[in-house]
């Protein structure tokens, strides 16, 4: 099986391919889609940017199902709304590949793949490098990306399961909060 992980960003959306099989996990590929060559303003451009980069990241290695990350209200306002417009083109990019996708909130990958929910971007690092096999460390977002992949690879057939033995309906959109589905 083959799992595509996406951490949205405006400015930088991370992407990570793993191969699994079994409980052994392989490194396909990871990077970043930067859309900091568009002007700031220019939230449409960017926008398309980050679809057109997930498609053709899809269309490359044909994964079999995506992980994103679940966004939760910043500080600012203004800078969720526009990190919720950038995971919600993710989304829909996804889609369109016509794959499946799980959510998970930054503490669930955390947790899944250092062991605490806060842990340090450089402790995710180390260990997306460990767990993979890695000759040097990933960057930041491939990082989260990869950990989002390890995250589903880990989860996503316990979670399956669960459904499959009570099917539970989904109240609203982004069901998790704080790393708990409620």
């Amino acid at each position: 099986m083959r799992i595509l992980g996406i951490d949205p960003g405006l400015q930088t959306t991370g992407f990570g391919v793993i191969d699994v099989d079994g409980q052994r996990l392989s490194y396909v590929a990871s990077g970043t889609i930067r859309t900091t060559t568009l002007n700031l303003g220019d939230l449409p451009g960017r926008l398309k940017m980050i679809f057109d980069g997930i498609c053709e990241v899809s269309q490359r290695y044909q994964p079999d199902m995506a992980s994103v990350e679940i966004v939760f209200v910043n500080v600012n306002p203004q800078s969720t709304l526009l990190l919720g417009q950038a995971r919600g083109c993710a989304l829909t990019a996804l889609v369109s590949q016509n794959l499946p996708v799980a959510e998970y909130t930054a503490l669930q990958m955390k947790k899944a793949v250092v062991g605490h929910g806060r842990a340090a971007k450089n402790q995710i690092q180390e260990m997306v490098r460990r767990l993979l096999q890695l000759p040097g460390l990933p960057g930041t977002d491939a990082a989260d990306a990869l950990g989002l992949a390890i995250t589903h690879a880990h989860a996503g057939l316990a979670m399956a399961r669960v459904a499959e033995a009570s099917p539970l309906q989904r109240r609203q959109h982004a069901m998790y909060k704080a790393g708990r589905s409620y």
